[in-house]
């Protein structure tokens, strides 16, 4: 059964297609390569010992994606990763963030609508929450007006499949993550990211290694215990394997719903020194940082509430914060030391 992943080479869509080809899928990965690496397409043949098809598209080329499914048209499935996705990027820059995420989206549809049945995966975040009111947070949590660009192209996507499911064969499932961190225990995939970090954990990493001088903390003023922002720190390998399953729901038509929305986090909330301090003691490094004024578009605390994912999909977070801070820096070293 062939499964198409756009954004197969990057952080999460990687360690999808691992988990993917684990359990014995042919996956056909998409990727522009603008924010990952062709050398991800090794890593992940030496972790499953199969390397998946590959085509470098950008999908804000309609022809593109159109000729890509003329080409292809056994696909059974779609996991959509492909977007750009740093909040303070998308606030400096909010056309790119429109025409990446929703333009690709939309021929994307355009497609599978084609088809007698399709099965859809979409990529989305906890950011179509805004500053929830109450947390954890639930599906059910309103949508609130987006914080950044980048959040409103995952609500407006959330928006088009939900309009396009209701008059086509379009089945789908959307996830909404929380913040994943880590990598591959293989070492062979991790966060990849080109130029300077958007996230956290990367920043940290890099500045532990000696890439970076010191570690900017944004906003030490915040109402939490220690001032600083809270998130849900998912390990990637667990957030890639939710997808996993929520693709096999699809396909076994146990899906309730034409789509379905699923919170994907560790339940668990962690501030921003929380994490520096769990990175030190891992590590033994004394982090260079220095508090510096809030970031625009970022909110106080997001974590998730798991139940609906827990019991409905099947799937639950294994790893814990340590684990993940673990991955993290052994890749980090491995790409460093080539």
């Amino acid at each position: 059964m062939k499964i198409l992943v756009t954004g197969g080479l990057g952080f999460i869509g990687s360690h999808t297609v691992v988990e993917l080809q684990n359990e014995g899928f042919d996956v056909i990965a998409i990727d522009n390569l603008s924010n990952s690496s062709i050398d991800v397409l090794d890593g992940i043949e030496r972790i499953t010992g199969k390397k998946p098809l590959f085509e470098n598209i950008d999908l804000r080329d309609k022809s593109a994606v159109q000729n890509f499914f003329s080409k292809h048209q056994d696909i059974s499935g779609v996991i959509h990763f492909a977007a750009s996705k740093a909040v303070g990027e998308s606030v400096e820059n909010p056309l790119l963030y429109y025409e990446n995420n929703i333009n690709s989206l939309v021929y994307l549809l355009q497609e599978l609508q084609k088809k007698p049945e399709a099965h859809f995966i979409f990529s989305s975040s906890c950011t179509v929450y805004g500053q929830a009111e109450k947390m954890p947070i639930t599906e059910n949590a309103p949508i609130q007006t987006a914080m950044s660009p980048y959040g409103n192209t995952k609500q407006i996507g959330e928006e088009i499949i939900t309009d396009v499911a209701k008059v086509t064969n379009i089945n789908s499932i959307l996830l909404r993550y929380f913040n994943p961190i880590g990598a591959h225990p293989s070492a062979e995939i991790g966060e990849l990211p080109l130029g300077v970090p958007q996230n956290l954990v990367p920043f940290i990493t890099q500045t532990a290694f000696g890439l970076r001088e010191k570690l900017s903390v944004f906003g030490s003023d915040y109402p939490t215990s220690d001032g600083t922002a809270i998130r849900d720190y998912i390990h990637v390998v667990d957030l890639a394997k939710a997808h996993v399953i929520a693709l096999q729901r699809l396909l076994k038509k146990q899906n309730s719903e034409k789509v379905e929305t699923f919170n994907l986090g560790t339940g668990t909330g962690s501030s921003v020194l929380e994490v520096i301090t769990a990175f030190e003691k891992m590590s033994n490094q004394k982090l260079n940082y220095q508090i510096v004024g809030r970031r625009e578009g970022d909110v106080i605390e997001a974590y998730a509430n798991t139940d609906k994912a827990n019991t409905v999909l099947g799937w639950k977070a294994q790893s814990t914060l340590d684990e993940a801070l673990v991955s993290a820096w052994k890749w980090e070293n491995k790409i460093r030391n080539k």
